[in-house]
Parts: C-alpha cells; sequence; structure tokens
C-alpha cells in the first residue's frame, strides 16, 4: 500500500488536535506551506507541512508568540536560543508572581496597601538607603568603637527577588522600625552613651567569643528561671545568679549592679527586634533569638 503523503487539514487537525480554523489561519499565514490541492481545489499539506505544524503547535503551547515561531521555522534563530529566551522570561514573570503573592498576603494581614506595595518594589540600593539614613541619625557625628561602627554600616538587606511572605513582612516591619522617631532616639541615646563609655575607657568593641557564650549562658539560665517561674528578687534566684556570676568571673568580669545597668542603658527590645528581622530578611540559618524576657530578668536579678 502506498503511503499518503498529503494531508487535508481535516487530516491535520485529527493529527494534531488543532482545530481547522487554526490550521487554516496557519496556512494564509504561511506558517505551513500548501503542497498541492485536491481535484475539488481543496489544499494539502505534506510531511514538512505536517512536521511544521507540530513544531509551531509545541512552541506557541510554552507560549513563544506566531512571529517568533515563524522565525524558528525560517531558521533566522535556533529552537534553544527560542527556548532559553522564554525560559528567562517566565523566570522573570515568576519572580513578579512570587513577589505579588507575598504582598498580597503581607497585605491580607494588615490591610495596609500602598505603604506594602511600595516597600516591596523598591530596589536594593532603595532599600540599603533607607537603613544608611537611619545609620546617619543614630551615629553621625559621635566617637564610637569603629570596629563597632564598621560592623553595624556593613550589614545591609538582601530581600530577594521572590521573598517568602516571613521575609516580606520582616522587610515591612524593619522598614517602619528604622524610620520610627522614637526608635531612632532610643538608639540615639545609646550611642551616646557608647560614646561616654569609650571616653571612660571602656571596651566598646564587639564581644570576644568567650564573652558571647558567657551572655548565652546567663540569658539560658534566665530563661530556665522564667520557666520554672522563680521570681528574679526571690531567695531561689540567687543560686541563679551566684551561678552565671561564676561563669563570668573566669573573664575577670563578675557580674552586679553595674551589669543590671548596661541591660537597662543599651536594653531596649527593639534593637534586639532589629537583628531579628535583618536574619529573616537575608535569609539566615541561625536567626537572633530575642532575649527580652531573659534580660528583663536578670537586670532584676543583679540588682
Amino acid at each position: 500500500m502506498v503511503p499518503v503523503t498529503h494531508y487535508s487539514i481535516g487530516e491535520l487537525a485529527r493529527m494534531t488536535g488543532l482545530s481547522t480554523r487554526t490550521i487554516r489561519f496557519y496556512s494564509d499565514s504561511g506558517v505551513i506551506p500548501v503542497a498541492g490541492r485536491t481535484a475539488g481545489g481543496f489544499r494539502t499539506y505534506d510531511f514538512d507541512g505536517l512536521a511544521r505544524l507540530k513544531l509551531v503547535r509545541t512552541l506557541r503551547a510554552l507560549g513563544v508568540d506566531l512571529p517568533t515561531a515563524q522565525r524558528v521555522l525560517a531558521r533566522e534563530v535556533s529552537v534553544a536560543e527560542v527556548a532559553r529566551t522564554h525560559a528567562e522570561a517566565i523566570d522573570a514573570q515568576m519572580r513578579t508572581l512570587r513577589l505579588r503573592r507575598a504582598v498580597l498576603r503581607v497585605v491580607a494581614r494588615n490591610g495596609e496597601v500602598e505603604m506594602v506595595h511600595e516597600l516591596a518594589r523598591l530596589s536594593e540600593e532603595e532599600r540599603q538607603a533607607i537603613l544608611d539614613d537611619f545609620f546617619e541619625e543614630v551615629f553621625g557625628g559621635l566617637d564610637l568603637e569603629p570596629g563597632f561602627e564598621r560592623m553595624m554600616r556593613s550589614v545591609r538587606v538582601e530581600l530577594p527577588d521572590d521573598p517568602s511572605t516571613e521575609q516580606l513582612e520582616a522587610w515591612i516591619e524593619l522598614a517602619n522600625l528604622v524610620r520610627d522617631p522614637d526608635f531612632r532616639a532610643s538608639i540615639r541615646r545609646m550611642s551616646v552613651r557608647h560614646e561616654e563609655l569609650r571616653a571612660e575607657g571602656a571596651d566598646m568593641s564587639a564581644p570576644s567569643p568567650e564573652k558571647m557564650e558567657a551572655f548565652q549562658y546567663a540569658t539560658a539560665q534566665a530563661r530556665e528561671a522564667l520557666d520554672a517561674g522563680i521570681d528574679p528578687r526571690a531567695p531561689e534566684a540567687a543560686p541563679i545568679v551566684a551561678r552565671i556570676n561564676e561563669k563570668w568571673s573566669a573573664l575577670n568580669q563578675p557580674i552586679g549592679p553595674e551589669v543590671a545597668d548596661w541591660l537597662d542603658e543599651f536594653g531596649d527590645p527593639r534593637a534586639e527586634r532589629y537583628w531579628t528581622l535583618i536574619a529573616t530578611i537575608n535569609g539566615w540559618e541561625n536567626p537572633v533569638p530575642d532575649t527580652t524576657a531573659e534580660r528583663g530578668w536578670l537586670a532584676d536579678a543583679l540588682r
């Protein structure tokens, strides 16, 4: 049996799943050339036309526009190039859609539309400018420990192109926090006190790993006390303070009322919240814990 080499539009429709109207449009557009005519004058198409039609069907299903598909058929551009370009375009669209989804979820939670949308659309440089303005107001003109100020100013907000709802919420909260006049005034007071203590000869550099370990030990002890319902002024708190003091004494820094004063002076819980938000935005694996309650317990117990 001689194989059929020419197909009618109806046969192409059955073989490709496309409508006869669509195939006729492609034929009129020159996408699939007419191979011949029947005795009745109807158009027929050959294997090449069928192959071209299947390729166009696949490209259109993947979102490739018809002019680009025609360029592929004319060999003006390769399928690989078209695929790469469209994959990149889809990536960009997906990032945009994910951002919109995150914005809508945040809006659904707090009802703020314009503010959330505007903050979400900021570029990396614009986001950092908000922090830089904050740093200038709270640190500007003060003689702070250079390493401390350098470390603070070096931290960048690295909100992903497709942030999670939690990351976007953290960025919105952080942007509002660093623009809050009361928070700025509080951090400015801490900075002024930092300058005064440094002038008095106090070591205001970043804490050593040993000091950080001692502080973490102290907050862990305070957390156990809080969980046990121990009042910081009750006699049961004394052995806890003694254990903490023993740990700190090994660093030649015994605790006492002066440490309680330090916790009060530098104890604005929003300062710790600042670091927690930065950690969430940047996706740090070890987020900064909120030790507000633990530091409050310690301050009261040390007095």
